[in-house]
């Protein structure tokens, strides 16, 4: 699945406000044989969406046609758990581009990255006020900016900047993964190893 390039991104956001939130609950571990990352968005949060039936449960949020969006905002502690790199999968495949908390477990942002997924990490205050927009008009818009490193609520206007690493930024701003970013400069590095002693 090729990286999308990321610049600015507005959209509504779909809200689930629980913390600890870890990468079984994201992708359970039965999900885990595959090692190609297709159909891991129809699993997401699999026994929170599904009852034993496989019927959907209305209750949960991805089920609800009240929200929508590219954007999920979750709970403090999000990504939690085992290392799987299957959770940013089933995220990136769900259709999210950003995921909002106030805080990440470092793994699983590291994992987001690499897939696409921009991390944005805020305030709890700022988390706050984004659960409490979205519960009262679902329509709610956020804006989140790239280069600029911010995130904007428009029914407030109230913004927060979030720290990213400079060198996934550039991928995540490029479509790259690691491979790719590699190739991207296979130019320089061969120039590199021509003028180099060993």
């Amino acid at each position: 699945m090729p990286i999308e390039k990321f610049s600015v991104l507005t959209s509504t956001c779909i809200p689930l406000p629980i913390e600890n939130v870890d990468t079984d609950q994201i992708i359970p571990a039965r999900f885990l044989k595959a090692t190609t990352k297709e159909g891991f968005g129809d699993n997401l949060f699999r026994d929170w969406r599904y009852d034993k039936q496989d019927q959907p449960k209305q209750d949960f949020v991805l089920n609800d046609p009240t929200y929508s969006g590219e954007i999920f905002v979750g709970g403090k502690n999000f990504g939690s758990g085992s290392s799987r790199e299957h959770a940013a999968w089933a995220i990136a495949g769900y259709g999210f581009r950003v995921v909002v908390s106030s805080f990440f477990a470092d793994i699983f942002k590291a994992n987001a990255l690499n897939n696409g997924v921009l991390p944005v990490q805020v305030s709890e205050t700022f988390l706050a006020k984004l659960f409490a927009a979205i519960e009262s008009d679902p329509s709610t818009k956020v804006t989140v900016k790239l280069e600029e490193q911010t995130i904007t609520l428009h029914s407030t206007g109230e913004s927060e900047r979030f720290e990213i690493n400079g060198y996934k930024k550039n991928c995540l701003a490029n479509g790259y993964d690691d491979i790719d970013f590699l190739l991207s400069n296979q130019d320089k590095i061969e120039a590199w190893e021509k003028t180099s002693f060993y």
